[in-house]
């Protein structure tokens, strides 16, 4: 199970960093700068819950500017990984208990929640072509799973 979320989130960095260049490539739509900062965002909040961190202060929707993001990407995806590398098997079937950001009581597997941020990530990248398209960008990158799968030869 370890490998397979690793092939997710080596997946996710692709993806975002496809879209990252799409935006950067464009007059950056508002709301795709926005919808990237939250990505961004929750990845670094669930992490936190992931290893049973305060999460981080700040909104799930920052006013973060588009030239951070590729940091953000890589430093998100450097820390997701390192965290995988460091836990068992076992862990993945176990109870996270987190507060959302409410202060309301959660729990869930740690498998489910990795399953999330990857689905998150999908779901707000495809709003961020959209975005991109209003905007005037011609040609989305490829971003689909199976089309990484592919190029990568994994």
């Amino acid at each position: 199970m370890k490998d397979y979320f690793i092939k997710l989130l080596n997946y996710d960095r692709f993806a975002n960093l496809q879209i990252l260049d799409s935006m950067m490539a464009t007059n950056q739509p508002l709301k795709a700068v926005q919808l990237m900062a939250h990505l961004l965002a929750a990845q670094q909040i669930w992490l936190k819950r992931c290893k049973r961190l305060p999460a981080p202060g700040g909104p799930l929707w920052p006013d973060w500017p588009a030239t951070e993001f590729e940091a953000m990407i890589e430093s998100n995806h450097s820390e997701w990984i390192s965290f995988l590398e460091q836990i068992s098997e076992d862990d993945f079937g176990k109870t996270v208990i987190y507060k959302n950001l409410k202060g309301d009581d959660f729990e869930n597997s740690l498998a489910d929640i990795i399953a999330h941020l990857i689905n998150h990530g999908t779901h707000h990248r495809a709003q961020i072509g959209q975005q991109l398209k209003f905007g005037g960008l011609d040609k989305l990158p490829v971003t689909d799973y199976i089309f990484y799968l592919r190029e990568q030869k994994v």
